[in-house]
């Protein structure tokens, strides 16, 4: 057996996620407490009550996911269930809780990393009007051939014939109403707060690039996979420079679980809310085996 870790990415978070985590776990309850004091607000209270407003908040939202990610990581560990684990991955935000849990940074050292990631990307979605929209059922070529067209850009290749395009709103509502003239049957605009993955998160990249300067990088523990690429990344030089890129270019996870896949995973845990990405699993190839961990209960302690 071979299992590899997979993080939830932005989306994924729901009111009430974790706090079973809290209330039956010391070693749970200790890190959202840390959590609370590293970021100097109560992000336990917005987990557990919401409102969802708040926490579908990019700066919110992000830590959120992080924090969650490694309470099921730290519960897991303490009960001896990851003697098995080769490799991690996560989906955008989930890279850097894929890196922690692969020891590339303590928990306070990666929650600072993604809740400063978290910040930025929220001030660039704020000084720019952006927007996001899937397209199902395509082929690589006919998006990228779609995006050349309106000067937006392809954001995630989720699973095959799910991928999310992104870029100036304008310019994406004009791909969407353009789509089905151009044989695509299938596109949903997505309710999103900017365009993520794209070149309108300049802003952020170039922060967020200045910020990791001053972060000590471990080298990971195990196999960690870099959405940058959808191939794995050791040195620690490269991983921040992935981390950097990441922030404007396409979330290549299909290439990621392929990769880990090919690499020897056996299995994949997700560790996150939502069973999303053992969703985009079952959509790549059924026969990947996914177990997906959200609460207490889910833990079989």
């Amino acid at each position: 057996m071979a299992t590899a870790l997979i993080f939830s990415g932005q989306g994924a978070q729901k009111v009430g996620m974790g706090k079973s985590l809290y209330e039956n776990s010391a070693t749970a309850r200790a890190l959202y407490d840390e959590a609370n004091r590293v970021l100097g607000w109560d992000l336990a209270k917005v987990c557990f009550e919401g409102p969802d407003s708040e926490l579908t908040q990019t700066k919110v939202c992000q830590p959120a996911l992080f924090v969650h990610g490694m309470a099921l990581h730290a519960i897991l560990k303490e009960q001896g269930k990851l003697g098995d684990v080769k490799f991690a991955l996560g989906l955008s935000l989930g890279e850097i809780t894929a890196l922690t849990a692969a020891g590339v940074f303590d928990f306070a050292t990666g929650l600072k990393v993604v809740a400063e990631r978290g910040r930025l990307m929220q001030l660039a979605c704020e000084q720019t009007v952006g927007g996001m929209a899937a397209i199902l059922g395509e082929e690589r070529a006919t998006i990228y051939d779609l995006c050349a067209a309106f000067d937006i850009e392809a954001a995630n290749f989720n699973a095959p014939g799910q991928i999310i395009v992104s870029g100036d709103k304008a310019k994406v509502d004009a791909a969407v109403a353009a789509a089905k003239d151009r044989g695509i049957k299938k596109v949903i605009p997505l309710n999103v707060a900017g365009a993520y993955h794209s070149r309108l998160m300049e802003p952020a990249r170039a922060a967020f690039a200045t910020f990791l300067e001053g972060v000590q990088f471990n080298a990971p523990q195990f196999t960690v996979f870099t959405n940058t690429t959808g191939q794995s990344v050791g040195e620690p030089a490269a991983i921040r420079e992935a981390l950097v890129k990441q922030v404007v270019s396409s979330v290549l996870w299909e290439d990621c679980m392929r990769s880990a896949v090919a690499a020897g995973a056996t299995d994949f845990l997700e560790l996150g809310p939502g069973g999303v990405l053992a969703g985009l699993a079952k959509r790549t190839d059924k026969a990947w085996v996914v177990k997906s961990l959200a609460e207490f209960a889910d833990l079989g302690a």
